[in-house]
């Protein structure tokens, strides 16, 4: 799946054919998948980097919410991830008087997409980015610069050792934060139907399709779920998108990092990988490199930027990031929605 947020998350991974994820499995409730994880282990930390767990992510349902845990967990671990639905920021796209500024480059783009749904969609994924990077970084939103790579990746400008990653499908929206390397991120909804035997056959190692044999139909569904949005959020982490075959490498079923394709543990412990739901009927995978980067150290934006480019992206008046402004949703007229 492509990082851009403005097609949908939720396409099929169609990897060296045309079919797909077709209609023709029985609907399964969003509770019963995530309650069939649960019972699997499946759900939680798959593993760590260096002794170093991904955090669940934190629900920030708009933008004058709380960010102390957000920032707790970047500097903890190096990495956190922000989720919320884009109806609930919504009213921060309506009414805010600074959208403009805060949307900054993407300010044409989003004033060019017609489709008024897709345009509110876009803005509030752009502005729970800005928020999200602003609260790590201990400066207002406004301040945060998103560019793009060639393939549509975001990425902070002034700010190489930030990583970011975008995520959505359905209402819900995700925001991953690394400052350790590398991050990933993919979601689904739990009760998403799909044809059982076709991805088995397509995603699937021939280890991991002999551990789903033995499972039941619906066990086997609700874990190809989860194997899915792993690695999605892998092959996003690195870069690879769509170009990377998914039964090129592997995952076990509950706890356990990359494997190979015949099921051996692939070398290296700087991967780090968990799965968890959200608002009760969504999946949300995150892999997370760790490149070695001090994740200990100040995260505010005086220790990461040039002192002149700190400077030229403060807005005179505004105390530098050593003041106490408080959390970016308490920042003067931003947080007025």
């Amino acid at each position: 799946m492509s990082p851009d947020l403005d097609r949908n998350d939720s396409a099929p991974p169609v990897r060296g054919g045309s079919a797909g994820v077709t209609d023709d499995i029985d609907a399964r409730d969003a509770g019963g998948v995530l309650g069939t994880l649960r019972r699997l282990g499946d759900l939680g930390v798959v593993v760590t980097a260096h002794g170093r767990a991904v955090a669940p992510p934190v629900h920030v349902p708009r933008p004058d919410s709380s960010w102390l845990r957000l920032r707790e967990d970047l500097l903890d671990r190096g990495v956190t991830v922000a989720y919320a639905t884009w109806t609930e920021w919504f009213p921060a796209v309506l009414t805010t008087p600074r959208l403009r500024p805060l949307l900054g480059r993407d300010w044409n783009r989003y004033t060019a997409t017609r489709d008024p749904a897709v345009r509110c969609r876009f803005a509030a994924s752009r502005l729970l980015i800005k928020y999200t990077a602003a609260a790590a970084l201990g400066i207002g939103p406004e301040d945060i610069d998103i560019a793009y790579q060639l393939g549509g990746r975001p990425y902070l400008r002034g700010l190489d050792q930030i990583e970011v990653a975008l995520t959505h499908t359905g209402e819900l929206m995700a925001v991953g934060i690394s400052r350790v390397g590398r991050i990933g991120l993919d979601a689904e909804c739990a009760d998403r139907r799909f044809d059982l035997d076709l991805m088995r056959g397509r995603m699937c190692t021939p280890a991991e399709a002999a551990e789903l044999s033995v499972l039941a139909r619906d066990e086997q569904a609700a874990c190809l779920l989860r194997l899915w949005t792993l690695k999605e959020a892998y092959t996003k982490a690195l870069g690879q998108g769509m170009r990377l075959a998914f039964t090129e490498f592997g995952f076990g079923l509950g706890e356990g990092g990359l494997r190979t394709p015949d099921g051996a543990a692939a070398a290296g412990e700087e991967w780090a990988f968990a799965t968890h739901p959200v608002l009760g009927r969504y999946l949300v995978s995150t892999a997370c490199h760790d490149a070695g980067l001090d994740p200990d150290g100040d995260t505010s934006v005086g220790t990461m930027l040039d002192r002149r480019l700190l400077t030229a992206m403060t807005p005179p008046g505004e105390q530098g990031p050593g003041g106490e402004q408080g959390p970016p949703g308490e920042r003067g007229p931003v947080a007025d929605f």
